[in-house]
């Protein structure tokens, strides 16, 4: 079939067929009407009074019941929300509407049949009885047309001349006449039972009620079907489609008309223009500019809020002559939205997961999806005049004259992607939802003239021309009926521009018998008697399994003359949107989502029970897998598609292989299975591949992309590769390809597993140390592997990691670090590393001084310096035992190459002899020290810390004193050093007492002084920092500042020099 956007001028045509079965229905007057639902048929004859109801569920469809209508029965709905039946009669030249609810109770033959206005309940002796049939009049102001009930909520939707009239379905209580809204689908099952058993309580009793609750008023379009679907309305006219959303709003909302006016008038300006209506298709917020207003008029008697309508599909069509219709036959029908459920769905939800709208012309269907942005899914290009479509999850069943023909639908492609968010990536596929549609084989019948569908059974009505008398037709040999099913299929391929004759294959295809399936038809006695020119069909559709069963058998031709075919490709991808529109739906959503289709299949095959989708899991693993085939082997463009169906088939990678090898007409793999493999080396995964299949893995890239090789041979799946016969290909490798660093490392690493140390150290020295650690950038799998954990990836150190940590932790640290800085490693993953190599007091510690060096990450260094400071704090406490390895960086290096290391403060070399502790204490103290001296440590964060060591030796008192002068308190930190350690007090002010601080030297320090050297007056080390003191005062002060610094119990000769000091200086300046 060709696309109407233009799409593709392929034609998809598959001689799969979809029926499997067919009754005839015992009715004994000729059928005007028929509709399906609730696993009942309702047929009304031509003309008639009468409903007649038939058991689609039992075999011979036996009649359940049948009662009279108070009028001519124009049109019938039935709806499964309630159970009940609604139908548009004439009587006396009247249109009336009437909602029939609990008509399962004639089948009892109960006469007692009560009739009510909407809105009155009956009372007394009529509900003392029990539950019986109602009919329930429904006053309308205007003719009613067309009608449609809602499959999820119950609703009813009532065309009139201009207008639309909802109607929202109520549940009444008798016993208090409270009114509440259905909330939740009512099913059939439990509601068919309870009311043929006659035990419904009246104390307890509810029936159903409607309520009128809004009106739109269109002026300009005259509906001819209507449509509704959870909040969404659908109108028909008879060449114009409109699609709106109408949804309650707590607060009033109030209507501006004058857009609509000035609209309005414009176009009344430019009618005279107007002579024929133009295409046009007005997708979203732009369908509001059609020229269709809509107006909404409020009818509820409680105030319940304000109702709002946005705009969402325009269509209409210029009447045209084309495809043998003429311009008067030229009109759209059976326009139908259908709503779709997905597993994730909880079973009260009563929103669906999309909704569809289809309509029809005569020559070809078109199909959009609402939810989630309005798009065309399918147009559908039909051989000849089609009389009417219905559409299902799998199907679209459309009826000829002559035949009954189904196309696929897209429809479980766009449910499949709102169910699943990962679709579309490297994780899951799922066929396009733009993927040309297709047509399965047809049925002929006679003279069609009306079709309904109930889950998977197709209601077909046929009446044949007086002129051809059924009993000539049903005495046509066999024969007859095949060359007229070939003809028809050949006449199928010309209307599309394709000749038979001059393609083989069709050629072939049209030459075979296709009335070959054995049927099931169970004739009535007396219809050959009869003599009347009509029937009722039932046909029985295959279930979606054995459909997708043939179509994998069907594919099989395909791929045995051309595997790369895109029909072959097609007709599977076709397959696996048959089995995801089955799995799409659990047993809770097949119980309560509304779907007729759903309810069927319960009652048939069992529908979700726990086997039959086991079945289906099963069937769409192995269509995932001929898919991943098809893409495997396909063209570049698509070869991407190989990755996530193999991965949703569940093979295995040496599975996939198996299934790749290249053919004996070619030595080449196919570029989707390269893509796959590829995908799969460079995943964390933790199955590892056999010594045979890792060899295989190395052979295929060496022969089809040795740029991947090192990736490779990398990958933690590929542990149990030969180490002698990889490193023969890649020194092969270099020979031809040149040197390389990876390669390089990975020959290194293969040696290393063959145990030949001494050339492993040969093969690393041939680069020096930085450019290793680019190729440990390039390729980070040769130091680590990652494998899936519970929650988060945990990465774990290769063999050439653990030899590094034993022979060159300098590399190993450096690499560590760029791996980090490239975002190739957590600093968490590293801390694991580290761990598992059983250095986190050596080479832990170096990495996160080297990471000080390197890191320009704020949160990352003060992490770090907390760290660091931790582990110097336990070294000094002996806490930790000694770390087995020398440190990388001492003291010395830190502070030349690191900022966040200061240079150690003069005084501190006073309060730190290097005699009293061993190198390593040493060590901690001085990066300690170095790191309180420097300006990026938190104070705050390591006090609490530092609280742990005694002041009781110089070196703790040393960092006590730090910690003080960092914080400023130099008042306090000189009478400290002063009582511990008074040699060092000088030096600690020509340091710190600078600048701001220079008014400590007399204001705090001269009088301490002062008064410690009168109490000890023999001290010699208080008389020279005194003396020091006095000369830098000297020449701080002015000489009349000085005289006042002077101690009234001074001794004069002492103090005058440095006076006279003063004075010179001041005289000077």
């Amino acid at each position: 079939m060709v696309s109407a956007l233009g799409r593709a001028n392929m034609v998809h045509v598959y001689n799969c067929h979809p029926f499997t079965s067919q009754q005839i229905v015992q009715v004994e007057q000729e059928p005007g009407l028929v509709c399906c639902g609730g696993g009942a048929l309702f047929v009304v004859a031509t003309g008639g009074c009468k409903v007649e109801a038939y058991s689609l569920e039992k075999e011979g469809c036996p009649l359940i019941c049948r009662f009279a209508t108070m009028g001519t029965v124009r049109s019938i709905q039935h709806s499964k929300i309630g159970d009940y039946l609604v139908t548009i009669e004439e009587k006396n030249n009247a249109t009336y509407l009437r909602a029939y609810t609990n008509w399962r109770y004639q089948a009892e033959e109960k006469a007692r049949v009560g009739v009510r206005l909407l809105g009155h309940l009956l009372r007394g002796a009529s509900v003392w009885g029990g539950v019986q049939m109602e009919i329930i009049e429904i006053p309308l102001a205007e003719r009613p047309v067309a009608m449609a009930c809602c499959s999820i909520s119950g609703d009813l939707l009532v065309g009139c001349e201009n207008t639309l009239v909802l109607f929202t379905l109520r549940r009444q209580n008798q016993q208090n006449l409270g009114q509440q809204n259905l909330q939740s689908p009512w099913p059939n099952t439990q509601q068919s039972c309870s009311q043929s058993q006659g035990q419904t309580s009246t104390q307890n009793l509810s029936v159903l009620d409607f309520e009128r609750s809004v009106i739109l008023h269109l002026p300009k379009m005259t509906p001819k079907q209507v449509a509704l679907c959870g909040g969404y309305v659908a109108v028909q006219g008879e060449l114009e489609v409109l699609v709106l959303k109408l949804e309650a709003a707590l607060m009033p909302v109030t209507i501006d008309p004058s857009s609509e006016t000035s609209k309005n008038d414009f176009l009344e300006e430019q009618g005279d223009f107007l002579l024929v209506p133009r295409h046009q298709e007005l997708l979203g917020n732009r369908a509001k500019d059609c020229d269709i207003p809509v107006s909404i008029e409020k009818t509820g008697l409680e105030d319940r809020g304000q109702y709002t309508l946005s705009y969402i599909l325009f269509r209409r069509f210029s009447p045209e002559f084309f495809q043998g219709c003429s311009v008067e036959e030229m009109h759209l029908h059976s326009l139908q939205l259908y709503s779709m459920f997905t597993s994730n769905q909880s079973a009260s939800q009563d929103e669906p997961a999309c909704v569809f709208c289809f309509f029809s012309l005569p020559t070809a269907g078109y199909l959009y999806s609402l939810k989630g942005g309005v798009e065309l899914l399918s147009a559908y290009q039909y051989p000849e005049k089609v009389l009417q479509a219905v559409l299902t999850d799998h199907l679209l069943h459309v009826i000829t004259k002559s035949a009954l023909q189904c196309f696929t639908v897209r429809c479980a492609a766009v449910a499949a992607r709102i169910e699943d968010p990962y679709i579309d990536t490297t994780m899951k596929a799922c066929p396009p939802c733009s993927l040309e549609v297709c047509a399965l084989r047809m049925q002929l019948f006679i003279g069609l003239r009306s079709v309904c569908v109930y889950g998977r059974h197709v209601v077909l009505l046929s009446a044949a021309d007086t002129e051809t008398p059924e009993e000539t037709e049903r005495s046509t040999p066999r024969r007859g009926f095949e060359l007229k099913e070939n003809d028809m299929l050949a006449g199928f391929f010309l209307a599309m521009g394709i000749n038979p004759a001059t393609t083989p294959a069709l050629e072939n295809l049209l030459s075979r018998p296709f009335l070959s399936r054995k049927w099931t038809i169970s004739s009535p006695k007396e219809t050959s008697s009869a003599g009347h020119g009509w029937n009722l069909y039932v046909v029985d559709t295959v279930s979606p399994l054995t459909l997708y069963q043939e179509m994998v058998e069907y594919s099989q031709r395909y791929a045995e003359t051309n595997p790369q075919a895109q029909s072959l490709r097609h007709l599977l991808s076709e397959a696996h949107l048959l089995l995801r529109a089955s799995l799409l739906q659990t047993s809770e959503q097949q119980q309560s989502s509304g779907s007729d289709a759903a309810e069927s299949l319960q009652t048939h095959s069992g529908g979700a029970a726990q086997s039959d989708r086991q079945e289906l899991e099963e069937a769409f693993r192995q269509n995932c897998a001929q898919l991943g085939d098809c893409f495997s082997r396909g063209s570049q463009k698509d070869c991407h598609l190989a990755l996530p169906y193999y991965r949703m088939s569940g093979l295995s990678v040496i599975e996939v292989m198996s299934r790749n090898r290249p053919l004996p007409s070619s030595l080449h793999y196919g570029p989707g299975f390269l893509f796959y493999l590829k995908h799969y080396m460079l995943e964390e995964v933790d199955q590892s591949l056999g010594q045979e299949a890792a060899d295989e893995v190395v052979d295929i890239f060496s022969q089809s992309e040795p740029s991947m090789i090192v990736s490779v041979c990398a990958s933690p799946c590929m542990i149990n590769v030969n180490p002698a016969r990889t490193l023969q290909i890649l020194q092969h490798m270099e020979d031809t390809a040149g040197v390389s660093v990876p390669l390089t490392i990975t020959m290194a690493t293969m040696m290393l597993r063959l145990g030949n140390v001494p050339q492993f150290t040969e093969l690393l020295e041939r680069h020096a140390e930085m450019l290793l650690v680019y190729g440990f950038i390039e390729e980070p799998r040769l130091l680590l592997h990652g494998r899936r954990g519970d929650q988060h990836m945990q990465i774990h150190p290769t063999t050439l990691a653990r030899q590094l940590a034993n022979s060159q932790a300098g590399l190993l640290v450096a690499a560590m670090v760029a791996l980090h800085e490239n975002n190739k490693v957590q600093l968490e993953q590293a801390d694991h590393i580290f761990k598992e190599l059983g250095c986190e007091n050596s080479l832990q510690v170096d990495f996160w001084e080297a990471m000080l060096m390197a890191s320009s990450q704020d949160a990352v260094i003060q992490e770090l310096l907390f760290r660091v400071a931790s582990v110097y704090i336990d070294r000094l406490t002996n806490s930790v035992a000694a770390p087995k390895h020398k440190s990388l960086k001492s003291s010395d290096d830190l502070i030349n190459s690191c900022s966040h290391y200061g240079a150690l403060y003069p005084w501190l070399t006073v309060l730190n002899p290097a005699h009293t502790t061993n190198s390593q204490h040493q060590e901690a103290l001085h990066k300690l020290q170095s790191l309180l001296c420097g300006p990026s440590l938190s104070l705050g964060s390591v006090v609490p810390l530092l609280e742990q060591l005694s002041e009781e030796t110089l070196w703790g008192f040393s960092l006590h004193l730090l910690c003080t002068t960092r914080r400023g308190q130099y008042s306090s930190s000189i009478e400290q050093l002063l009582d511990r350690c008074p040699q060092a007090i000088i030096a600690y002010a020509n340091h710190q007492l600078q600048d701001k601080h220079m008014a400590l030297w007399w204001q705090k320090l001269l009088p301490e002084l002062c008064n410690r050297t009168r109490a000890a007056s023999d001290n010699r080390i208080l008389l020279g920092a005194l003396k020091e003191t006095l000369v830098v005062v000297a020449m701080e002060t002015s000489p009349a500042e000085f005289l006042e610094l002077i101690p009234d119990d001074g001794t004069a000769s002492y103090f005058l020099p440095h006076l006279l000091t003063c004075s010179q200086r001041h005289f000077l300046a």
